[in-house]
């Protein structure tokens, strides 16, 4: 499928890996102070506690800041440009970086209402990039 370098799933990130494969947005919350936080890491950004559950969240959010790439820096992303590279403030709270897709650079602006979807790069990987939300609510 892919021939851009994929993400390695660790024992932190292993789930969230397996809920993007299933089409399902995931975060870790804290169960000492109740924080989602994204990435997934061992220990809880807030409170450093090391009990964390996962939850699916609704994958919607608005668009924060965002780049857009008119030069690869790797030949793995060349056939990729223009690329828009965004950091997307969920709903839910925490501010996740990812790409958008389906949209022109011209059409992006701050505050854009965005949806979470799934690229298929692999047997093992689906990466959640956003895209424009068509009725937002």
């Amino acid at each position: 499928m892919s021939t851009r370098p994929l993400p390695e799933p660790t024992g932190d990130s292993a789930p969230f890996w397996e809920a993007c494969r299933e089409g399902r947005l995931t975060l870790q919350r804290c169960t000492a102070c109740g924080r989602l936080q994204f990435y997934p890491r061992r220990y809880c950004t807030g409170c450093m506690g090391d009990e964390m559950t996962w939850e699916t969240v609704s994958g919607r959010g608005t668009v924060y800041s965002y780049s857009t790439t008119y030069r690869a820096l790797s030949p793995a992303f060349r056939n990729q440009v223009p690329y828009i590279v965004a950091a997307v403030d969920l709903s839910e709270g925490p501010r996740m970086m990812t790409r958008l897709v389906d949209c022109t650079p011209a059409q992006v602006h701050i505050g854009m209402p965005v949806a979470v979807t799934f690229l298929r790069e692999s047997d093992d990987i689906a990466l959640p990039v956003f895209q424009p939300q068509k009725n937002p609510a």
